[in-house]
């Protein structure tokens, strides 16, 4: 049975062993259902969470409209093999109202998603640090659909010693190549066909990976023609500077009918 906690001292009652944690801001979706069965592999209890975090949403983006579906989230991490939903309000996450000691994401959070959203990772790298002093994991599961975070949440948990196995998963794509993610709800079915141009132009890339860095740009580059794109970049997969050889990440983020999209692949370079 999976139960439901919403304070502190409710989790500490409800996790008698070691912790696998899956942070989420809910709206969960089979993406996040692979990162529970990961976490449910190993030994230990897997944790849950579930909280829209205020603080990395700057003044006009979708925080009022990003999706709360409580209910439906704790039954698809039951079916998944949580063991405990840890949904805490906003008062019990920062007690005292929001904190005035963050977590600086340093460079690698100014650039690509950090240059468009400046505050993101400041606030995304903080609720997670709090979320590891609240839940106590030993490993924490995060989708490499969201690799730029994933990249930064190790930073943090090497740099500060968290001793906390920040651990990957691979993105789970529909069948047609679009990468799930929460917002994709708000994509009509315009919208949607538009939308698997991302995937595309990856797909593309990896196609021409052999023929080394400059042609796996321009395969990405010709799928996106009419796309509002943020960013296409190419680089190594710690974020730093492309190889003209050797294993790299593609990275894109585009607009597409009003909501903004993200996505990335391996690549290996040659």
């Amino acid at each position: 049975m999976t139960l439901l906690a919403s304070t502190r001292d409710e989790l500490v009652a409800a996790v008698k062993d070691d912790v696998g944690l899956v942070p989420t801001m809910g709206a969960l979706h089979e993406g996040h259902a692979q990162l529970v069965r990961a976490a449910a592999a190993a030994s230990g209890q897997v944790v849950v969470s579930v909280f829209v975090n205020p603080t990395q949403f700057a003044p006009g983006e979708d925080l009022d409209r990003y999706p709360r579906t409580l209910d439906a989230d704790v039954e698809l991490a039951a079916a998944a093999g949580a063991d405990v939903v840890f949904a805490p309000s906003a008062d019990e996450v920062y007690p005292g109202g929001l904190p005035q000691v963050t977590v600086h994401p340093g460079p690698l959070g100014a650039v690509l998603e950090g240059a468009s959203r400046p505050t993101h990772f400041a606030g995304v790298l903080t609720v997670v640090a709090k979320l590891f002093g609240l839940t106590r994991p030993s490993r924490a599961y995060f989708g490499e659909k969201d690799y730029q975070q994933l990249v930064l949440v190790r930073r943090m948990a090497a740099d500060l010693c968290l001793g906390v196995d920040v651990v990957g998963v691979p993105t789970i794509r529909e069948t047609d190549g679009l990468a799930l993610s929460s917002r994709n709800r708000f994509l009509d079915v315009e919208a949607r066909a538009a939308a698997l141009a991302l995937s595309r132009s990856l797909f593309a890339a990896r196609d021409h990976q052999g023929e080394g860095a400059q042609a796996a740009l321009a395969a990405a580059r010709a799928e996106l023609d009419g796309i509002d794109v943020d960013y296409l970049a190419l680089t190594d997969p710690h974020l730093g500077p492309a190889p003209e050889a050797g294993e790299a990440r593609l990275l894109v983020a585009a607009r597409v009918g009003g909501t903004r999209l993200i996505d990335n692949l391996a690549l290996s370079l040659r």
